[in-house]
C-alpha cells in the first residue's frame, strides 16, 4: 500500500514548537498503523531546531526564501510584545506562499500539521489541503474573552467584565497587526479568501490540544481533541556539572524555552546573587549576546531535558510556553511565571487557578520586576499548601504525560 504524505511544519527557530512536532512525528511513526499509512516528512524555512529534526532522522524539506536571524529576532520581538510592528511585510509573506506552494505541489501532503508555521494555512487553502494545528486551549477566543487570566483577582464582577471588554479587542488587534494582517494581504494577492475573523486563522480541519482535560474551563470547539503534553523525549542529556551540585539549599529550574526576552533573562539571573538557592538556568543561548555578570550561585547551561529537571527543583520560574508549563505540573513542582507575551501569561494563569503558581508581569521597570519574583520565589517555597496542591495535580494528569499516542490516533482517523 502507497504512504500518504503527512506533513509537518514547525517554525523551527522555535525550540518549543518544533519539539512538539517532532514529538507527534515520533508518535506516528512508533503506532503500527498509522507509521504504515504515513510517510512523514518535514519542511522549514530556517532556524537552529532543524537540527533536532535531522537528529530524529525524519527527512526535511529546505523551504525558500530562507528565514536571516535578523528576521527571526524581530518575529520573536513582535511576539514577545518588544515591538509593534508587522513580522512580515505582505510582500515577504506573498514569497513565502510561493515557496511552500513549491513543496506541496510536489509532495502533495494528505495533511500538513503546523503550530505557528505563519504562511502555512493560507498555503493549504489555496491548495485544499488539510490544516491540523497543535494548539492549546488559552489560544481559544474564549479564554482571552475572559481576561487570559489576567483579571481573575479583579473585583466587584461588573469591574472584570468592563476590563475583560476591553481586553479582548486589544488583543485582537495586536494578533492582527502583527501576524494576520499580512497573511491576509497574501490572500489578496493570490485572490482567495483572508482569515476572518482574526482568530479564524487557527481553526483548522483538526486541532489537537496539546494538554490534559481541565487545563482551563474553556469547551473544546468542534473538531478539537484533547491529546495531552507533548514534550521533549531523548533530545538532551545532563551535563556532569548539575550532578555535582550541593544539596545543600533550595534549588531553582530556571528556564525560558528559546523566546525569552534576553535583557529580562539577563536581569533575573543578576537577581540571584546572595540569596540562598542554588539556580540551574538553560538560557546559553538567550543572554549570547547581553553583558551577564552570572553569579557565583548559578549554573548557565544549554538545553537540558525538562522534566527531569523539573524533578530535581524546588521551584521552577518560567517563560509560561505550554510545554514549560505543563512540564512544570507534571513534575509537581511550584511555579513562578513570567510571561513575555498574552498566550504564555494566559498559561501561568491556569497554573495560578489550580493553586501552586504566582504570575509576575513582564516589567521594563528592573527593580520592580527581580523584587517582585525574588519574593514569589520566597514566598511559595515556604507555602506547603501550594506544594501539595503541585503533587495532587501532577498525580491527576499523570496519564497525560504522552500526547503523541493520540496525537497518531487520531490522524489515522482522520486522514489514514
Amino acid at each position: 500500500m502507497n504512504r500518504k504524505v503527512l506533513l509537518f511544519a514547525p517554525a523551527a527557530f522555535s525550540l518549543a514548537e518544533t519539539s512538539r512536532m517532532v514529538e507527534i512525528a515520533k508518535g506516528v511513526a512508533r503506532d503500527p498503523v498509522a507509521s504504515q499509512r504515513f510517510e512523514i516528512r518535514f519542511i522549514s524555512e530556517g532556524g537552529d531546531f532543524e537540527s533536532l529534526i535531522e537528529d530524529n532522522h525524519f527527512p526535511l524539506e529546505r523551504v525558500e526564501p530562507r528565514l536571516t536571524p535578523e528576521k527571526i529576532a524581530h518575529v520573536f520581538a513582535v511576539n514577545d510584545e518588544e515591538k509593534f510592528a508587522p513580522t512580515y511585510s505582505g510582500a515577504e509573506m506573498i514569497e513565502k506562499v510561493a515557496g511552500d506552494l513549491v513543496v506541496l505541489d510536489r509532495l502533495n501532503p494528505v495533511a500538513v500539521v503546523t503550530g505557528s508555521y505563519l504562511s502555512m494555512p493560507l498555503s493549504c487553502r489555496l491548495r485544499g489541503i488539510p490544516v491540523v494545528w497543535a494548539v492549546q486551549s488559552t489560544w481559544l477566543p474564549g479564554f482571552f474573552a475572559t481576561g487570559a487570566g489576567t483579571t481573575d483577582d479583579l473585583r466587584p464582577p461588573a469591574l472584570k467584565r468592563l476590563i475583560d471588554a476591553l481586553l479582548y479587542p486589544l488583543f485582537r488587534a495586536w494578533m492582527w497587526y502583527g501576524f494576520i494582517h499580512p497573511v491576509n494581504q497574501a490572500a489578496l494577492h493570490y485572490r482567495v479568501p483572508g482569515f476572518r475573523p482574526v482568530l479564524s486563522f487557527f481553526h483548522g480541519h483538526t486541532s489537537l490540544v496539546a494538554e490534559p482535560p481541565g487545563f482551563t474551563d474553556i469547551p473544546l470547539p468542534e473538531d478539537h481533541s484533547h491529546i495531552g503534553a507533548l514534550l521533549p523525549t531523548g533530545e538532551f542529556s545532563l551535563p556532569p556539572q548539575v550532578d555535582a551540585l550541593p544539596h545543600d539549599r533550595p534549588l531553582i529550574y530556571f528556564a525560558m524555552g528559546s523566546s525569552g526576552v534576553g535583557h529580562v533573562v539577563a536581569d533575573l539571573l543578576e537577581s540571584f546573587r546572595d540569596t540562598p538557592y542554588q539556580v540551574v538556568a538553560p538560557v546559553k543561548a538567550l543572554i549570547a549576546d547581553q553583558h551577564v555578570d552570572v553569579p557565583p550561585n548559578v549554573l548557565v547551561t544549554d538545553w537540558l531535558p525538562a522534566l527531569e529537571m523539573n524533578r530535581r527543583a524546588d521551584l521552577t520560574l518560567i517563560h509560561g510556553g505550554i510545554g514549560t508549563v505543563l512540564t512544570a505540573a507534571l513534575a509537581g513542582r511550584p511555579v513562578v511565571g513570567v510571561g513575555m507575551q498574552p498566550e504564555q501569561v494566559a498559561n501561568i494563569s491556569c497554573l495560578v487557578r489550580k493553586g501552586f503558581a504566582r504570575r509576575v508581569g513582564k516589567s521594563r521597570n528592573r527593580t520592580r520586576l527581580v523584587s517582585e519574583v525574588q519574593s514569589a520565589i520566597a514566598k511559595l517555597l515556604a507555602d506547603d499548601t501550594a506544594r501539595e496542591r503541585a503533587a495532587a495535580y501532577a498525580e491527576s494528569i499523570k496519564d497525560w504525560a504522552d500526547g503523541s499516542a493520540r496525537a497518531a490516533a487520531l490522524l489515522v482517523e482522520r486522514y489514514g
